[in-house]
């Protein structure tokens, strides 16, 4: 039996909710779709993230699962459509942060240049405190350990066990919020 054979009688299984044949098909595929991935985006964690998401989006549907001819190449396209949406948003929210980060503004201060004069005035302090007081707790923590500690946004997401998606929506509202209530 071919390993297209192979694969297809896992699709076939998966879809008839059998967990093991659904384990054996992401056995089988998992090195050949980070390889793929790879020649997309040289983000292998990015990359490892979508193969993992792609199974799990697989498992939510399998039942509405059709059947498919060519198993890998129905992966290697989810893959890469994936892929391409989640380059797409981080390109977009990083243009994002560049813009948050922009100096060039004279009318909005940097977070960095915020925690500085907080050093220095004690009324801008006493705003800052009312200020991160209306955050989230989740948004104080990854402000924290951004701005605080240092951490990149991969490795908030890691710590907090949440995408670096979710991180960066997070950590971009809050310093939308803690501008607005500086101003």
């Amino acid at each position: 039996m071919t390993d297209e054979e192979q694969n297809r009688l896992y699709w076939q299984q998966m879809r008839e909710g059998d967990k093991e044949a659904f384990f054996s098909l992401y056995n089988n595929t998992y090195f050949h779709l980070v390889r793929f991935g790879l020649k997309i985006t040289a983000k292998d964690e990015l990359v490892k993230d979508c193969v993992t998401q792609l199974f799990f989006q697989l498992w939510d549907k399998h039942t509405r699962l059709n059947p498919v001819a060519n198993v890998k190449a129905y992966l290697f396209t989810s893959l890469r459509r994936m892929l391409l949406d989640q380059l797409s948003y981080h390109s977009r929210i990083d243009a994002a942060i560049t813009r948050l980060a922009d100096k060039e503004n004279p009318n909005e201060l940097s977070y960095e240049e915020i925690i500085i004069g907080v050093q220095h005035d004690e009324e801008l302090k006493s705003k800052l405190h009312k200020a991160l007081a209306q955050l989230t707790p989740r948004q104080t923590e990854l402000i924290r350990l951004v701005f605080f500690e240092g951490l990149t946004y991969e490795e908030v997401a890691a710590q907090t066990s949440q995408s670096i998606k979710t991180a960066y929506n997070t950590i971009y509202n809050a310093i939308k919020l803690l501008r607005k209530l500086l101003k």
